[in-house]
């Protein structure tokens, strides 16, 4: 009972809550890496724009370093082709399910972003279902090929089918007799290169038409005996070249349909040869460049993903380790701005391959076709990642040697600049400079450029050349490859396989200030690793540390240690091995801490742990945490707690047996209430209230996890964190180094180090027990930290000699907190009396699954921050809690529960943001302190006039929905206003208008106004306009300069002055209001109505930025 009289944290005041706002706040910034499944790619040669769509309906748009546009399809589709208006910033897509998408990069709050403006959806059945698509010449229309063998065209102003379509059986009407059968579905379609009006029709069967839509008739008719798969013209328009199943391509005159111009050419033949599915010709100074995916022989490579490209005597063919979605290449013609005088040659310079996991792009302009480097899109995931770790703050030196070091490592790529830079990016530099380690299942650690939107790849560092089994010379087989046929050579750094799955990374820590890093892996090896600028050549020794040398009768039955390289070792510049702590037994690491000022190790597996000193280069001390029934080791490593069938059963039957006895006691009705609510407690993990004691005594449960746990559980021997801290742990007056573990089964063990400081490599590191926690719910204690008197998290090692944080209270007392999965709890030092605690688990029945004591620091003020500790749970909730009462101070959703791999992934950093994995090759990127937001700020600028006007549509829009999901658009002009006006406000007045008239409409009824206002493209852009003759087209651009013309249009006549109440539209509604226009706004608009109006011809544009749809 006295519980009740517990201290609670005392409340917090509207100071508090004042302060939190400018403190917390959860969002979504970017998504790092390369985008997951794409399935189209476009580009804009003119605003030299990228554009990617994906197979969950994401678009992207990429420019220069650091401009990114991104937008998403509301409904669950696929993107299957995508097409650039080019010079208008818009882009359409089109979907899976029959849908076209108009999507317009517009400015909002001063900066550029996608919207999607309009959507069209042709019916879906088997003979309108769209098989290819075509972007028109002159970018007016698209041309949607169906499996019915029927062209629709779209138009682009409308976003509505025209009534003009092509027949399958008009087509073949013009067809000679001899090709009078069912050619099948459209399978491709090539707009004519210099005329407009004509465009290629492909067959699936082989039959290729060239089609005149100016007189609705077919010119010529070519027939290919295999089955087609793509076209390409020749710039000059006299000739193209079709692809067909069987590998090969044909070349055909425009003028001659009675036979090809060159017979038929399959690369790779005679054998059997899969189809080539995408072909591009262009036209060069020196040879014409032929570019085609597939084509492969069936037998000796048809599981290779390839591109060939060919010019002359130059031929390669680059082999993917990944199935190739689509390419472009880039030519120089196409991103002239000359229109008048047409060059005559394409001179492509550059090809940009999207594969299923990458992209790359290959230089054609340097001799020998190299590979660019990318400055983002980069793939993350070329080897599957195991783990990561975020470095703030980086100094400049050593920023400059791991640029240096990856400098080194590119030596193969082309040394051209990035060829894609539209846009203009408006971020401004970075503060500081942070870094983001990946480690990979192949051994492999990348660190990444995490200070701006992109992340960019700046050097790579492998373990591999330090064991034995994993170094193999590969020299004389690819010496080999290169001379076989066809002329293969491997591009991309996406790599899925392992040589061994002992060399994955499990865990890192890097100091930056003593340019330290610190590598566990899955075979138990923990190597230590310096910063030099200079290769070296020399030999690596390993330091066996047996954790359960205690144990007599422990077995390993798992795998067997890595083992290291005799001799001496070459090593590049960059992070270079000093030495080798190898575990044993050699299971998975779990937890790793590092001192670089002190310069120990400690490193944990499921067996225990052990601290080297890696001056000394020798084991410091072990503990065994193994039970008395764990002692038979296997290689196992799940956190399942629920290993044993004998136990599991026990338990079923247990629950069997308290279930009948309930049923024995339904007499006493209070006490089956009782036990019904315990058990739903047990079930479900949520919290049982009552007000009686007799329910509080029941609902005791509440405070355990979901599933109980027993402390001889088979994996409460894990070791799940470390940590060092120079703290009072003996006595409250002196403080020095100490060790802290803890394990999946509640306890911490805390350890006192006598660390010499003169003789550091002479005298010995001193371990030894000072104290044990053992928690009552047994729950994995998955972090710590001290707190000195001051609310402050102890600094890292070496940040207050280098000024990075202040020096710790050493006067006051300390306190450390404690976080398992389902509590936080802190304890005063030394007495380890508890203080408070927080029961996440006992309040919605979730568990904490990564944990980070962050420094917040206040969005307006410079000088206020405080620490806050920053969680993640098992349902995707991020919260942040108090570091002195561990109040909660704000919880937000984040991730999917279900995504399972996203949060295992997550990773906070020092200033309160977050990295986590949203697809194997996406990193996305969260925050909680809206001080540090990174997103992409950029803008697109267009000249003017190159983006038409959107089609204005007065009063209704004329828009409507019909069966089909099409939209029926109704027009009206200048006298359909004019009378509109009049008819809807005074049904009884005479025909002629006059100014009084407009007047008395105005300010009787205000409905008209509303009534008048249109949506335009579902942007920001609400316009009323009646084309005068006397008055100019706007552009967006003077749009602007009216909008400043009508805030100062204040002095008005006092006849024009009417009082216009603001009236909202009726339900359903599908107008705009504008609330941003003031009563001097609203006056001098219908001063210049009124004006009009006398003249006999209303024209009006008005602007409002921030115009809102009524409900």
């Amino acid at each position: 009972m006295f519980k009740f009289f517990k201290k609670q944290p005392p409340k917090e005041g509207e100071g508090r809550e004042r302060l939190k706002k400018e403190l917390f706040d959860y969002r979504k910034c970017v998504d790092h890496g390369f985008p997951s499944k794409p399935s189209a790619l476009a580009y804009d040669p003119k605003l030299n724009l990228l554009a990617i769509g994906t197979k969950s309906g994401a678009v992207k748009i990429y420019g220069a370093p650091g401009v990114e546009f991104s937008g998403f399809h509301e409904n669950d589709v696929s993107v299957v082709q995508m097409f650039f208006l080019q010079e208008q910033g818009r882009v359409v897509s089109v979907c899976s399910d029959n849908s076209l998408h108009l999507w317009e990069v517009n400015l909002h709050n001063g900066k550029s972003v996608l919207d999607e403006v309009k959507e069209y959806v042709l019916p879906e059945s088997k003979q309108t279902k769209v098989s290819t698509s075509c972007l028109s010449l002159d970018g007016d229309q698209v041309l949607l090929g169906t499996e019915g063998g029927s062209i629709y065209i779209l138009d682009i102003a409308s976003f509505t089918l025209l009534d003009q379509f092509i027949h399958q059986d008009v087509v073949m009407q013009n067809v000679p007799d001899d090709f009078k059968v069912n050619p099948g579905a459209v399978e491709a379609i090539a707009m004519h290169p210099t005329n407009p009006n004509k465009f290629l029709i492909g067959y699936n069967r082989g039959l290729i038409v060239l089609w005149d839509n100016k007189e609705s008739n077919a010119d010529k008719t070519y027939n290919a005996t295999q089955q087609l798969e793509c076209l390409a013209w020749n710039r000059n328009g006299d000739e193209f070249m079709s692809a067909h199943q069987d590998g090969s391509f044909i070349i055909w005159s425009t003028s001659d349909s009675e036979k090809p111009k060159e017979p038929a050419t399959t690369p790779y033949g005679p054998f059997p040869c899969k189809a080539i599915n995408r072909l591009q010709w262009k036209t060069a100074k020196s040879d014409p460049f032929i570019i085609f995916a597939g084509g492969m022989p069936r037998a000796s490579y048809g599981d290779r993903h390839t591109l060939s490209v060919m010019q002359g005597e130059n031929h390669i063919v680059f082999d993917f380790t990944s199935r190739v979605v689509d390419f472009i290449v880039m030519c120089r013609a196409d991103q002239c701005d000359a229109t008048d005088d047409r060059t005559e040659y394409d001179e492509p310079h550059a090809l940009v391959a999207l594969v299923e996991e990458e992209l790359v792009v290959i230089d054609l302009d340097t001799c020998d076709w190299p590979t660019i480097q990318l400055p983002y899109l980069g793939s993350i995931h070329s080897s599957a990642i195991t783990c990561s770790h975020h470095v703030s703050n980086v100094s400049n030196q050593l920023w400059q040697k791991i640029i240096d070091a990856g400098h080194a490592q590119n030596k193969q790529y082309s040394q051209r600049e990035w060829p894609i830079k539209g846009g203009k990016s408006l971020s401004k530099d970075p503060a500081t400079k942070d870094m983001l380690l990946t480690g990979h299942e192949d051994g492999t650690v990348r660190f990444w450029d995490a200070s701006s939107v992109t992340l960019r790849l700046l050097y790579r560092l492998s373990t591999v050349s330090l064991f034995a089994e994993s170094h193999m010379p590969e020299n004389n087989s690819n010496g080999a490859d290169e001379e076989e046929w066809p002329p293969f050579r491997k591009v991309g750094t996406f790599d899925p396989y392992s040589d061994d799955p002992r060399l994955g990374i499990q865990k890192m820590s890097m100091c930056p200030l003593s340019e330290t890093l610190v590598i566990a892996g899955t075979a138990g090896q923990v190597i230590i690793l310096q910063m030099e600028r200079e290769d070296r050549e020399q030999e690596v020794k390993t330091t066996k540390v047996n954790i359960v040398s205690d144990r007599d009768s422990f077995v390993w039955k798992g795998h067997e240690a890595l083992t290291l390289r005799e001799g001496d070792i070459k090593f590049a510049a960059g992070f270079q091995p000093t030495c080798v702590m190898q575990l044993y037994p050699p299971a998975a690491c779990t937890a790793l801490a590092v001192h670089s000022e002190w310069q120990i190790v400690a490193a944990g597996t499921a067996h225990g742990f052990g601290l080297f000193d890696y001056v000394q280069k020798k084991e410091v001390s072990t503990r065994c945490t193994l039970n008395a029934t764990d002692l038979l080791g296997t290689s196992e490593t799940p956190m399942s707690r629920r290993k044993s069938l004998k136990k599991s059963l026990r338990e079923s039957f247990r629950r069997l047996r308290r279930r009948r006895s309930e049923r024995r006691n339904r007499d006493d009705k209070t006490k089956e209430q009782k036990i019904t609510d315990t058990q739903h407690i047990e079930q479900h993990g949520t919290e049982a209230t009552s007000e009686t004691a007799g329910a509080a005594i029941d609902s005791k449960p509440v405070e355990r996890v979901v599933e109980a746990r027993t402390a001889d559980d088979s994996m409460s021997s894990m070791v799940r964190c470390l940590y060092f801290a120079d703290t009072f742990v003996v006595t409250g007056g002196t403080h020095n180094p100490s060790l802290w573990a803890g394990t999946n089964g509640g306890q911490v063990f805390i350890y006192n180090l006598t660390v010499p400081t003169d003789k550091r490599s002479a005298d010995t590191v001193m371990c030894t027990l000072a104290k044990e926690i053992k928690l009552k719910h047994h729950a994995p204690v998955i972090s710590l930290a001290v707190i000195d008197g001051k609310a402050r998290v102890l600094p890292e090692a070496l940040e207050v000699q280098h000024e990075r944080a202040k020096a710790p209270d050493m006067e006051s007392a300390h306190s450390v907190v404690i976080i398992s999965e389902e509590q936080l709890k802190s304890f005063a030092l030394p007495s380890l009396k508890p203080k408070w605690k927080f029961k996440l688990t006992a309040l919605d029945g979730s568990r904490i699954r990564k944990v980070a004591f962050v420094n917040f620091r206040s969005k307006s003020a410079d000088n206020y921050s405080e620490f806050d500790i920053a969680c993640l749970s098992n349902l995707g909730e991020v919260s942040v809690y108090g570091i002195t009462t561990l109040r909660q101070q704000m919880v937000a959703p984040a991730i999917r529960k279900e995504d399972i791999n996203g949060i295992s992934s997550f990773v906070f950093t020092k200033e309160g943001q977050g990295l986590y994995l949203h697809s194997p090759s996406e990193f996305t990127r969260v925050t909680l302190c809206p001080r540090f937001v990174i997103e992409p700020i950029c803008m697109l600028e267009l000249r003017d006039g190159m983006r038409p006007e959107p089609q204005a549509e007065a009063f209704d829009t004329g828009v409507s929905k019909q069966e089909d999901g099409t939209e029926d658009s109704q027009e009206y002009d200048t006298n359909d206003i004019t009378q509109g006006l009049c008819d809807s406000a005074r049904p009884d007045s005479p025909g002629d208008i006059t100014v009084d008239s407009v007047r008395e409409i105005v300010s009787e009824n205000n409905e008209n106004v509303n009534a008048s206002t249109t949506v335009v493209s579902q942007t920001t852009n609400v316009t009323i306009s009646v084309e005068s003759p006397s008055t100019p087209e706007l552009s967006p651009q003077s749009e602007q300069a009216d909008i400043t013309a009508l805030n100062n249009s204040r002095n008005v006549d006092d006849d024009t002055k009417a009082e216009i109440e603001r009236k909202e539209p009726k339900e359903g509604s599908k107008h705009l209001v504008d609330k941003n226009l003031t009563d001097s706004d609203e006056q001098a608009v219908i001063k210049q109505m009124t004006k009009h109006v006398d003249a006999g011809i209303a024209a009006m544009t008005v602007t409002s930025v921030d115009a809102v749809t009524a409900p």
